[in-house]
């Protein structure tokens, strides 16, 4: 073996020890591709600028360069390795310049093996050369798509005029671009969405990677679940458990840190990872309807076979049901009738007066609530001849359903109140006045209806210009 070959043999599986993770060796010949994430200084952010207004997004990790080399015969005392070097977010300028700069360093090491060089300069010197200083800005284009710009001056050139930016040359400093800088940004890539994602990718590998404290078993244990506003952790057997019988039990909103005293939420990603692929779908269904349910200009479709939610049009009653194409009134729920009154069911059913009992051979229901509590008693507890006598009189659907349902509807008049969020009926049997809904999970004062603060809902109660002051308690 050669000079020459022995010290390309000896670097590659240097380089295979050290960056054993990033490097990949050619499967013929003697070359290879290596992987250079870069070490980002503390609190490295990103920034999107629309117009006046702008978005920073604190990142740990960006896209790799990656590094694809071949070793000639001649390397490394006379010709320098034939390289590629390719990146997702920096533009042709940029790695045009540290191209030129990687040929600066074989120069200054000729003789020598030199693509540990490279990859240490590219790991620590890569944002100080390029004179790149958080954040990093990436400009969009009119339809909010996070994009190149087309503005600027040559990286390593005027780098003072690009810092910060993702930068691409100008038309005329165009053919002095280098032809091994391989830049993979394309004018209908969304970068940060890119950026973003990898650096979530990056967190959760590294995450998954340490053994930590669980907050509800207090063991030690690998394969850890963190909620991301608070930071709270968990194990994921216990955060699976935990899941699980709250989407049992249909409460998908309820899926917040175990922690007292705490709001965070996990993240539908999360979820998928911890539950089966069933137990998910019941969590992404009810999410869904739990979401369309607290929306005021939302409704059901009233057929109740089809039950597709509606949008609501305003200022008009006719809503019409975008899967079935039922035509219905928003107020009564039956077909669409125009400007003609609502015939509503208190009126159609209850009211002996009405034309419906006019037409019909039963005789009318009472119209208090004393008198249909009486009816309602006296043929539950009646005998079943006396059943039998009023259901010829009242009629037998009259009684099981309508009298039932509107003793119902008186129940829930005088014992629940509605949430202010989703409507929702809510009874309170005990406690202080802060409740919450068990449908939305809105916290709210049952005195006067008033939304109350997530973080601390009985600042409420401290406000001495409310009448519910220092009313916690009734």
């Amino acid at each position: 073996m050669n000079a020459e070959l022995e010290a390309q043999e000896d670097e590659l599986l240097a380089l295979a020890s050290i960056y054993s993770q990033e490097f990949r060796r050619a499967v013929s010949g003697l070359g290879g591709e290596i992987r250079v994430s870069l070490d980002l200084p503390r609190d490295f952010s990103v920034i999107v600028k629309a117009g006046d207004k702008h978005r920073d997004y604190v990142i740990s990790f960006l896209p790799p360069l990656v590094l694809a080399f071949d070793l000639p015969l001649d390397y490394p005392s006379t010709s320098s390795p034939e390289f590629i070097l390719s990146c997702k977010w920096l533009s042709h300028s940029q790695l045009s310049a540290v191209c030129k700069h990687l040929d600066k360093i074989w120069e200054d090491t000729v003789g020598s093996v030199v693509l540990f060089y490279w990859v240490q300069f590219l790991r620590d010197d890569l944002l100080d050369f390029l004179n790149i200083r958080p954040p990093l800005e990436i400009p969009v284009n009119d339809q909010g798509q996070a994009t190149p710009s087309t503005e600027g001056s040559e990286a390593g050139d005027s780098q003072g005029e690009a810092e910060g930016s993702v930068v691409e040359t100008s038309d005329e400093a165009a053919v002095s671009l280098d032809p091994r800088a391989l830049s993979m940004l394309a004018t209908d890539t969304d970068l940060l969405v890119h950026l973003l994602d990898y650096d979530e990718r990056q967190r959760l590998r590294v995450f998954e990677g340490q053994a930590y404290d669980c907050g509800i078993c207090f063991m030690s244990k690998l394969g850890c679940s963190q909620y991301r506003e608070c930071g709270h952790i968990y194990c994921n057997e216990c955060m699976s458990e935990y899941f699980t019988v709250q989407i049992r039990d249909g409460n998908v909103r309820g899926l917040t840190c175990p922690e007292p005293e705490c709001s965070s939420t996990a993240t539908p990603s999360q979820v998928k990872r911890l539950v089966g692929e069933e137990l998910f779908t019941r969590y992404d269904r009810l999410l869904l309807q739990s979401t369309l349910d607290r929306m005021a200009d939302v409704i059901y479709c009233a057929r109740k076979a089809c039950v597709a939610p509606v949008v609501l049009e305003p200022d008009t009653t006719a809503a019409l049901c975008p899967s079935c194409r039922y035509a219905f009134c928003t107020i009564c729920r039956k077909t669409y009738h125009g400007t003609s009154h609502c015939k509503l069911r208190e009126n159609t059913l209850l009211t002996s007066g009405s034309d419906s009992a006019a037409e019909s051979s039963y005789a009318g229901v009472p119209q208090t609530e004393a008198g249909l509590q009486g009816l309602w008693e006296d043929y539950a507890s009646g005998s079943e001849e006396r059943r039998m006598f009023l259901e010829k009189r009242y009629g037998k659907h009259i009684l099981n359903t309508v009298v039932e349902e509107s003793l119902s509807e008186g129940w829930k008049g005088q014992n629940s109140k509605e949430c202010p969020s989703c409507r929702a009926n809510i009874q309170k049997n005990g406690g202080c006045n802060k409740m919450a809904c068990f449908t939305c999970g809105q916290y709210f004062c049952w005195v006067c209806l008033s939304i109350l603060d997530k973080k601390n809902p009985y600042k409420h109660y401290e406000n001495p210009n409310t009448a519910c002051y220092n009313a916690t308690f009734d």
